[in-house]
């Protein structure tokens, strides 16, 4: 689906502005500055050795990078280098601290949310989520918190995945009151019902890169 099509897609859904994340994980940097060509500014990764990679070959394009993935320890030092605009998904406290500490520049943030309590997704549980977000608030100053990730229940069944956002924007709602701005949430199988369920950031890949 070419970008002007999907852009114009998206806005018949929602009434409010929806930001495109386009994901690049699977495509090459000559395939990214295509789509930059048609407009796109806003590109997310899931893996650090990749967006070090993108984001050099790319630097005179001045682009958003998003990272999107599980960061693992070792790799902090590397994603901090690439200076993101957004990381979207911090999973704990305890990596939250340890991003703070080797920080010396504001980092654009958002909490990752295991709202469809599956094992294989990572994200803090939907219950602990405001807890989790106040006391990053609290002891992270260089994280600067700015709305909820999450990824939607994996089903066929419709309703399952729109229970799952609803879920995690009802935990965006109650973060309002601290600043939040952002729910990214909503993929290339599941981004209409995000869009109805309250998601202003999306995240598309394949249908996008096809």
């Amino acid at each position: 689906m070419n970008l002007k099509k999907l852009l114009d897609e998206i806005d018949e859904i929602s009434s409010s502005k929806v930001e495109l994340i386009a994901v690049s994980k699977n495509v090459t940097s000559k395939e990214v500055k295509e789509l930059f060509l048609q407009g796109q500014m806003s590109f997310g990764e899931n893996r650090v050795q990749e967006l070090v990679k993108k984001s050099t070959e790319l630097k005179e394009l001045n682009l958003n990078w998003h990272f999107i993935g599980t960061l693992q320890s070792n790799k902090i030092n590397q994603l901090l280098r690439t200076r993101p605009t957004l990381w979207q998904s911090c999973n704990s406290l305890k990596l939250a601290q340890a991003v703070n500490k080797r920080l010396d520049y504001t980092l654009d943030t958002l909490l990752e949310i295991n709202v469809a309590n599956e094992d294989s997704k990572s994200g803090i549980d939907p219950q602990k989520a405001l807890k989790t977000y106040h006391a990053i608030m609290e002891s992270c100053p260089n994280l600067n918190l700015k709305g909820i990730m999450c990824i939607g229940a994996h089903s066929d069944n419709e309703l399952e995945v729109a229970k799952s956002f609803e879920k995690a924007y009802k935990i965006y709602e109650n973060l309002q009151s601290m600043g939040a701005k952002i729910c990214s949430m909503g993929m290339s199988s599941d981004y209409k019902i995000a869009i109805k369920c309250g998601s202003n950031m999306i995240r598309l890949g394949s249908l996008l890169f096809k």
